[in-house]
């Protein structure tokens, strides 16, 4: 068998690999959904065959995290960039101050973009470390608009497993490690999730907002930028993504099917394997050095040279392995442990690795 022949093994951070049932699930209703002869890409989005995908995807939310019906489920457009701009826009006014917790690109690009529509203070921040490792926590944090952070820095490949003490409603991006450990979900006002990552197909967000964050609203703005109004069209004040919103649903019930409990600990053998290969190494270096600050779905690494690094990269690819280019801002390789990735996928790198290191021993 070629090599186009067999399963590529896509270690990307984003958009990232899919569960083979999901993908044949979603193949088929291009096609034909559920019989109808109509695919799933012409289905009405206002139509009683979509109300049901976005009815059972809301729910699945639901049943995933364990929240009431006191917060929102919403389907956004625009990515997370969109949500950095429409959490202060919705949420800090005027006179009003928000709080970042700095430990990464995104987080900071985050405050960046707060700061057109309010005061931002940045109560605690690693960027003078690189972001190797995460700021020490502030004690319980209170008389701000909000508290933001981010859960799992991809590009630097830190994970924050504790949850910061707030007085104020705690915002929080979860983009790359959603649904990938249980999690106390109403502790949060609000968490949002750019979908390319453990949920489903680029080109949705899930935003998920408790009411009484939604009450607090402070600036009258077009109706596409309000968190209300999305919520009072239950996600449908414009035509909505349907593919990645049913591929999403099809995404959360293999999650739901699975169980996070049974996902954790998959997560977990992923990540201790690699990282357990790449201490052990002495051609490659693990970026976080504090074992406690370590990503389980984005491991980040380096090799000796950058010539050595695409060696790698070479090396991996004619193994059917794929993805492993660091982010274009930092360089080095990264790869990224996602749901849908498996321990023998994780097998099979660790022992590429290895044979890429007796190579480089033999020289």
């Amino acid at each position: 068998m070629s090599l186009s022949q067999q399963n590529i093994i896509n270690f990307g951070s984003g958009p990232a690999a899919l569960p083979q049932q999901v993908l044949s699930e979603a193949a088929e209703a291009i096609l034909s959904y559920q019989g109808t002869g109509i695919s799933v890409l012409s289905l009405p989005h206002r139509g009683a065959h979509f109300n049901a995908i976005l009815e059972e995807s809301k729910q699945l939310v639901r049943d995933i995290t364990g929240i009431g019906a006191d917060y929102e489920v919403l389907w956004l457009p625009g990515g997370g960039r969109l949500q950095f701009s429409m959490i202060p826009m919705n949420f800090l006014g005027e006179g009003q101050t928000a709080a970042y917790i700095d430990s990464g690109h995104w987080s900071a690009e985050a405050m960046d973009y707060a700061g057109y529509y309010g005061n931002i203070e940045t109560l605690a921040g690693s960027r003078e470390l690189n972001y190797r490792e995460l700021p020490s926590l502030p004690p319980a944090i209170g008389h701000y608009a909000y508290l933001h952070y981010t859960t799992n820095n991809t590009i630097y490949g830190t994970q924050w497993n504790q949850i910061p003490q707030a007085g104020a409603p705690l915002v929080a991006d979860m983009s790359s490690d959603i649904f990938s450990r249980p999690v106390p979900y109403t502790r949060y006002a609000m968490f949002y999730a750019c979908a390319q990552k453990n949920i489903g197909p680029a080109g949705v967000t899930l935003a998920v907002v408790h009411r009484s964050l939604l009450e607090r609203t402070v600036r009258a703005m077009p109706p596409m930028l309000s968190y209300a109004a999305h919520a009072a069209k239950n996600s449908v004040l414009n035509t909505p993504p349907v593919y990645a919103i049913y591929v999403s649903m099809l995404m959360l019930r293999w999650i739901k099917n699975k169980g996070i409990e049974v996902i954790q600990r998959e997560n977990t053998q992923k990540a201790e394997a690699l990282y357990a290969a790449l201490d052990a190494s002495t051609v490659f270096q693990p970026v976080v050095s504090r074992k406690d600050h370590r990503s389980a779905m984005n491991v980040c690494f380096r090799a000796g040279s950058e010539a050595t690094g695409k060696a790698f990269v070479h090396l991996c690819a004619r193994h059917g392995i794929t993805g492993l280019e660091g982010h274009r801002s930092v360089g080095g390789l990264r790869v990224s442990l996602y749901n849908a990735i498996t321990l023998q996928d994780v097998e099979k790198l660790v022992a590429v690795l290895k044979e890429f290191e007796l190579i480089s021993i033999n020289k």
